[in-house]
């Protein structure tokens, strides 16, 4: 590879003619590295929205960092074609023909490509170039290429395209200064491109048949490392050793989430408490100080304890998906999916649902059969979000004695843990072929999936991607946890009662309006083994699951018999064995998420079917819960 090469095939730059200029896409296929394209051209000053008319999701930011701050870029959906098979691909081709309302028609295209699999990556090449707008190719990786012996000439395929190409790196920010000089002299809308001719763009045998025509004709050799993917493919993909490989990563992450993220979260735990304890003689005695420490504090310390944890699981999920090891879990996956009549794409979208399932119900726009989007937006909620994991690991850390076997290689409590992932991925795949059997019934779709060469993560990757999740995590926190922990703590202080001194002092917690709302409902939960404090947690919790924890703290706190007891000895003093596990089953597939309930309400535009999902998924997690309890009261009382 050329490395002097970095830049497109133009003259100098000359003075930027800012006023030529005001809207630039960003296209590409997925995994690509077109995201981590847009950060860098954006500096993250983003806004997201979505198209008018459809639910594709916009992505738009002024550009930043290279030179040009005056230009809007759009992100595209990641797309292998201009084929309007999908709603992500009908939006980037009205948006290139400048059809989408309220978004103006580019001046200019960045179309990124994946250098080292470029032979297929072209094929998006070419109807975008047969557009004619000033189209600027960035061939991503090729630091890749370059280190693991790959051969591109950017001249001679700019040659061949008949627009400038340009090697970068979007992770570590190499050659992108191929982008202010392209717009500043090659992107107004004077000097726009020759459209390319191709004999059938509609036909994708010819466009394919054109690609690797432009491979050869420019000498490209994909790089040497392809043949050790394939080796290494020929294990983890393997029918017997590839699940059970995959199984083997699970059960070691999880392991490590609880050997070492458990300490990790003790020790944030006492931090918390000795801040607390610090500020206390700080503030006058009486509402104010209950108001700040018991209610708010208490509630918000509940829940952020388990940020370590939380954390070092999203580290490992980032290392496997950087890594490329993620995408072949969805090819092992996809023989599973195809049992129960799911399509192999419903894979990304339930497996970025362990993160969060709201923008996972989104990502299933990539699928075309409405049919099969549908069936996966409805079991998407079974999968164990980030926001169950707070609930999870608080009553695990309580009620499961910390047990190991296989000399300390495998604990009790990771056996419960991965249990209860299970257990929402079996419902989640009962669930899809029942539905897939009857009222959601179609015919098989093909499933495409391109499958990433291996590489190194890099740092830099890894802690943005931990800091975001710390950021979802302290906002969430920050808003929605501190409202109802305040709320909670009023609720358990009215109404006030009077003393004889003629001044009036909370009330027992019992005879509090939360404690009235909380043995109302008792009698419907008994069953399941909780108590009202549960009760309360479980109607707090639809604002969102994590709340739960909080709401737990918050109670817990405001009892003088549990006040100075950390969370998890209070619960352990009120609960039994049956009603903990039977909480966990209840969490595992009840839908507690008005978020997630208002993102399937926009993605089905009808309250039939997030009303069908709640109240299903509802009497799944009572009936389960009812039974777990039972069953464990039985065995150990």
């Amino acid at each position: 590879m050329n490395a002097c090469c970095e830049t497109p095939a133009f003259a100098a730059p000359t003075a930027p003619r800012t006023g030529d200029l005001s809207t630039v896409v960003l296209i590409g296929p997925p995994n690509s590295g077109k995201s981590t394209l847009f950060n860098r051209l954006t500096g993250l000053r983003q806004k997201v929205a979505n198209y008018p008319g459809v639910t594709v999701e916009q992505r738009s930011g002024l550009m930043a960092g290279v030179g040009r701050e005056d230009l809007t870029l759009i992100d595209l959906p990641g797309v292998y074609s201009l084929t309007p098979y999908s709603e992500d691909a009908r939006v980037s081709i009205d948006v290139l023909k400048g059809n989408m309302p309220g978004t103006p028609k580019p001046d200019a295209v960045l179309l990124v490509l994946d250098s080292l699999h470029l032979t297929r990556q072209l094929m998006l090449a070419a109807p975008v170039l047969a557009l004619g707008l000033p189209t600027l190719v960035l061939l991503n990786m090729s630091d890749l290429m370059e280190s693991r012996g790959g051969i591109i000439d950017p001249l001679k395929l700019a040659k061949e395209l008949g627009a400038p190409v340009a090697l970068i790196s979007a992770v570590h920010g190499t050659g992108l200064d191929a982008v202010p000089l392209f717009l500043n002299q090659h992107a107004s809308p004077q000097a726009a491109q020759q459209p390319l001719s191709l004999p059938v763009l509609g036909n994708a045998a010819s466009t394919h048949t054109w690609a690797a025509q432009v491979s050869r004709n420019t000498g490209y050799k994909a790089p040497l490392s392809a043949e050790n993917s394939r080796k290494l493919d020929n294990i983890l993909l393997h029918r017997i050793w590839g699940p059970l490989l995959f199984l083997v990563v699970v059960i070691g992450v999880f392991e490590v989430v609880f050997s070492i993220g458990q300490p990790m979260s003790d020790g944030f735990g006492d931090i918390l408490a000795k801040m607390g304890s610090l500020v206390r003689p700080l503030l006058p005695a009486g509402w104010l100080q209950s108001l700040i420490l018991d209610g708010a504090w208490k509630g918000i310390s509940s829940v952020l304890v388990f940020l370590p944890q939380i954390l070092l699981l999203f580290l490992f999920i980032g290392i496997l998906e950087d890594s490329g090891y993620l995408a072949r879990a969805a090819l092992i996956a996809d023989r599973v999916m195809r049992t129960i009549g799911l399509n192999g794409k419903a894979f990304i979208p339930l497996l970025s649902a362990y993160a969060c399932a709201v923008p996972a119900i989104m990502a299933t726009r990539t699928i075309e059969n409405k049919r099969d989007r549908f069936a996966t937006i409805l079991v998407t909620p079974f999968m164990t979000c980030s926001a169950r994991l707070p609930v999870y690991m608080l009553l695990i850390a309580a009620f499961i004695p910390n047990i190991v076997f296989l000399h300390g290689f495998l604990g009790l409590r990771t056996i419960v843990m991965l249990g209860l992932y299970l257990a929402g991925f079996v419902a989640a795949m009962t669930t899809a072929r029942l539905l897939k059997s009857s009222i959601l019934k179609s015919s098989e779709a093909p499933f495409i999936l391109e499958l990433p060469q291996y590489r190194m993560p890099t740092i830099r990757s890894l802690a943005l991607r931990l800091v975001d999740r710390a950021k979802v995590f302290l906002r969430q926190a920050g808003t929605v946890i501190l409202c109802v922990t305040l709320a909670l703590w009023l609720l358990a202080h009215i109404p006030p009662v009077p003393m004889a001194n003629g001044h009036y002092t909370a009330p027992e917690l019992a005879d509090s309006v939360v404690g009235k709302l909380g043995h109302f409902i008792e009698p419907a939960i008994a069953p399941l083994g909780f108590n009202w404090k549960v009760g309360i947690g479980l109607i707090s919790s639809v604002l969102a699951r994590e709340v739960m924890v909080s709401t737990m703290g918050t109670l817990y706190g405001a009892d003088p018999e549990t006040q100075t007891m950390h969370l998890q000895a209070a619960l352990h003093t009120d609960m039994k064995l049956g009603g903990a596990v039977a909480l966990m089953i209840f969490f595992a597939f009840a839908m507690q998420c008005t978020s997630t309930m208002a993102v399937v309400r926009r993605e089905t535009n009808s309250w039939k079917w997030p009303a069908l999902q709640f109240g299903y998924m509802l009497v799944l997690a009572y009936v389960s819960a009812f039974a777990v309890n039972h069953i464990i009261t039985a065995l150990f009382g």
